[in-house]
């Protein structure tokens, strides 16, 4: 019996509390057979005792009702929640945050220069004014989890620090805002000329706290740009905010979208849907009107093809979405009517659509 077979069938054990099992949560780390022997591991982030011994016993129930299965090793590594008070022994994700945030999108890419960041702040400003031309306002948020590279605030317009309300671990931090859109992001954290040198687990903190002690409020969509990589920023996130799905960013040319494609792979094996793919500097597109392909084409679409998703659009090479995101002003906010804006909207819309009909009533 494979890897997959066991973890396919471990898909049956939920996580105590929810109706989302301990696959899609990303809580087994490595599941095996040998000699009719089941060897399993979980990893935890909990204040609750009774929650490891509880998932102990129903994983030991559930692969003992494999065929071939003599006895099982389940080895459960639990990490302290960050909140003991608030999570109350559920996943980290399952925070009161959570329960405001209708839809966690997360922005990926697998590769670094792929203008991945760029896409992300016209996409939240594009997505805020969706919303509110359906009266909807100020729901959108946008999380940048790039912790090496934050380069959120600069794209959107914000400086500063963001202000905090309460002391110790119940302290919020209320996210800046503008354009409509809610912002968190390292940037905002730290000084300019401060490099960011974390191992995994620091990364893996921070990104939980950006969930956990950022006052969102009640928002449609938070999207969550992700750095480059399917490391512990990823894996950290899917285990801390039961996302609704991500969308991929690539460029044309195939040294992008091989990466892209083992990142979608990576959202695949951890239960969470590809909403679809965005060909970023899809063409250069001339004063006459003219499309030039400097980076090949038909990557996105081949991409999404082979991860059984959709192209939710191509996004043209121009200057002034650089001059834009150098600007503060995003093309989307600056020139909404350009061909930029459009397509950024028109990508929001589709997002947001599919989006609508995959969640289950």
């Amino acid at each position: 019996m494979t890897p997959e077979a066991i973890l396919a069938h471990l898909k049956q054990v939920k996580y105590p509390g929810f109706s989302r099992d301990i696959v899609s949560f990303g809580l087994v780390r490595s599941a095996a057979l040998v000699d009719g022997t089941v060897k399993v591991s979980l990893q935890l982030t909990t204040s609750d005792p009774q929650v490891p011994q509880q998932l102990k016993q129903e994983v030991d129930k559930c692969l003992r009702a494999l065929p071939g299965v003599k006895a099982t090793i389940i080895d459960i590594a639990v990490q302290p929640a960050a909140r003991p008070a608030a999570t109350g022994g559920q996943p980290a994700g399952a925070t009161p945050a959570q329960k405001t945030i209708k839809y966690a999108v997360a922005i990926a890419s697998g590769k670094g220069g792929v203008g991945k960041s760029t896409f992300s702040v016209n996409l939240a400003c594009a997505l805020a004014q969706v919303l509110t031309a359906q009266g909807r306002p100020g729901r959108v948020g946008l999380m940048d989890c790039d912790i090496y590279g934050p380069s959120v605030p600069l794209m959107i317009g914000l400086d500063g620090r963001p202000e905090v309300e309460g002391d110790g671990p119940d302290a919020q931090l209320i996210p800046m805002e503008k354009h409509g859109v809610k912002v968190m992001s390292m940037g905002f954290l730290v000084d300019q000329d401060t490099p960011v040198i974390w191992r995994g687990p620091m990364i893996m903190k921070t990104v939980q706290q950006f969930v956990q002690n950022v006052r969102w409020g009640e928002l449609d969509i938070l999207l969550v740009d992700l750095p480059p990589g399917t490391g512990d920023a990823q894996l950290s996130l899917v285990q801390t905010l039961p996302l609704d799905g991500a969308v991929l960013v690539t460029t044309p040319q195939t040294a992008a979208t091989n990466v892209a494609r083992k990142g979608g792979l990576m959202f695949q094996k951890v239960n969470v849907p590809i909403l679809g793919v965005a060909e970023n500097m899809s063409y250069f597109l001339d004063p006459a009107g003219n499309k030039h392909h400097l980076f090949g084409q038909g990557g996105g679409a081949t991409v999404a093809e082979k991860l059984g998703t959709t192209l939710l659009g191509e996004v043209p090479l121009l200057n002034e979405i650089r001059a834009g995101g150098d600007a503060g002003q995003p093309v989307v906010v600056s020139a909404p009517d350009s061909t930029a804006g459009r397509i950024f909207r028109q990508i929001a819309a589709a997002l947001q659509a599919r989006l609508v009909s995959q969640r289950v009533p």
